[in-house]
């Protein structure tokens, strides 16, 4: 046991049924922060350069293509969020056989998801901007980044898929590394072919391709060299049926739960382009700082299905709940600190994307009508993760169908007919926060949501 604690240790393997609770989720999230922080880099360097050399114009063009990317990619992500619950449950119960079934049908499921996200997204992007009302001067551009980058769909959904694989294994390490090179990467290619050439924004989608796909490349070479139980092995890739049922029981309903956000969020980005490209401007450039606040309750939403999931597997519900407990608070309180920085600094950051004054107002005024509510936020996404992590991932997805889309649609598009300005679409975003933190509060309290321990 002990040579086989050492060499997974050196492939950047853990298992958390066993040592420091607080240890343990810490040294797994620190890594996950850092390699979300450098995957944001993506989309902040493409908002950059294309603010600062392309103008407003370019910024709107990204931000009306950036919510419908997400529809399309979150899903693929909370897909292999799901699988990697499963993996991790089997690789907790220290179950070799069932372990390589769930890695290599995951692998499969990643390979014709990409083909079939590239198809359907690079299809329907013309018909999705005119649909949310994308305003006649970035209309173009807007088709132009979404095609592009749909291109590279097999690339994104594999890379999502690998990085499930090794974050379900207790491996934050390794996928970290494969960021900061891509995401250095994605920099370099953005100054050059839009700062130097000027190719215009479809190559600033094309750098965020090429980059992830290196990603992707390396985490398949980790998953190919490793000798452990999730050692990838190309000849037995293929389905097997019931692990396949596992990981579609709980990986749709997590990806319909980041769907579902970006379902609600297209309709806001359809309210928020009738007020005007310099409100677009402006909310995108809030977007891309709101995306750092995601940072730590994205470490910590992605850490507990992991550490549930395993120790689940190993009968140690104890350790669930201290667990989940710790994850919540330290989530809460990051991202709360983070959220009064940015309530202080807004008007520097805003400006950072774009100059004109207009833009930084709208950008200012979307931030202060949020920040100070982020906790609400944390706690959310926290009991999010613990419940997928419990295989109760159908539960998350009700409250993102229910509260943040539906109720808040509604809200909104209610609230703007009788009072037609911006900060309306704004307060939907605190309301909804709160009210799904007192369902969280009271089924995590009230709903048997374990498993029996036997």
């Amino acid at each position: 046991m002990g040579n086989a604690q050492a060499r997974r240790s050196r492939e950047g393997a853990m298992r958390m049924t066993e040592g420091s609770i607080p240890k343990q989720i810490l040294k797994f999230a620190a890594p996950l922060l850092l390699g979300n922080l450098f995957q944001q880099l993506y989309n902040t360097a493409d908002a950059l350069i294309v603010g600062n050399f392309l103008g407003s114009n370019g910024l709107a063009a990204i931000s009306a293509s950036e919510i419908v990317v997400f529809l399309m990619i979150g899903f693929f992500q909370g897909l292999f969020i799901g699988a990697g619950v499963v993996v991790s449950r089997y690789f907790g119960a220290e179950d070799t056989e069932g372990t390589q079934r769930a890695v290599h049908t995951s692998v499969a499921l990643g390979l014709v998801s990409g083909v079939f996200l590239t198809i359907l997204g690079v299809g329907i992007s013309p018909h999705l901007m005119r649909w949310m009302g994308t305003p006649a001067e970035v209309y173009h551009d807007s088709v132009l980044y979404y095609q592009v980058y749909f291109c590279g769909s097999l690339a994104f959904v594999m890379y999502n898929c690998l990085v499930g694989i090794l974050q379900s294994v207790g491996d934050s390490r390794h996928p970290l590394i494969y960021l900061i090179i891509s995401s250095i990467l994605n920099i370099v290619l953005d100054l050059f072919l839009v700062a130097v050439l000027g190719m215009g924004i479809g190559a600033a989608a094309f750098a965020t391709i090429v980059s992830q796909a290196l990603s992707s490349i390396l985490c398949l070479r980790r998953l190919l060299k490793s000798t452990e139980e999730y050692r990838l092995v190309p000849s037995q890739i293929r389905f097997d049926r019931e692990m396949l049922g596992q990981i579609l029981k709980n990986g749709v309903p997590s990806g319909l739960h980041y769907s579902i956000i970006s379902i609600g969020n297209v309709v806001v980005q359809a309210n928020i382009n009738a007020f005007g490209k310099l409100a677009m401007a402006g909310c995108s450039a809030y977007n891309k700082l709101e995306a750092y606040v995601f940072l730590p309750i994205n470490c910590f939403s992605m850490a507990l299905p992991t550490f549930v999931s395993q120790n689940i597997g190993a009968k140690k519900m104890d350790r669930v709940f201290k667990g989940a407990i710790f994850g919540t608070i330290t989530c809460v309180a990051i991202a709360e600190t983070v959220g009064i920085i940015l309530y202080v600094f807004a008007p520097w950051l805003i400006a950072a994307f774009n100059r004109d004054p207009e833009v930084i107002a709208f950008g200012v005024e979307r931030t202060r009508y949020v920040v100070l509510f982020y906790f609400l936020l944390a706690l959310s996404y926290s009991a999010a993760g613990v419940l997928r992590g419990a295989g109760k991932a159908i539960v998350p997805m009700m409250v993102m169908l229910c509260i943040w889309c539906v109720f808040r649609v509604t809200y909104i598009t209610i609230a703007v007919h009788f009072i037609p300005k911006i900060v309306m679409i704004y307060t939907a975003y605190p309301l909804t926060w709160l009210m799904s933190t007192i369902f969280y509060a009271f089924y995590l309290k009230f709903v048997k949501w374990l498993p029996v321990e036997t």
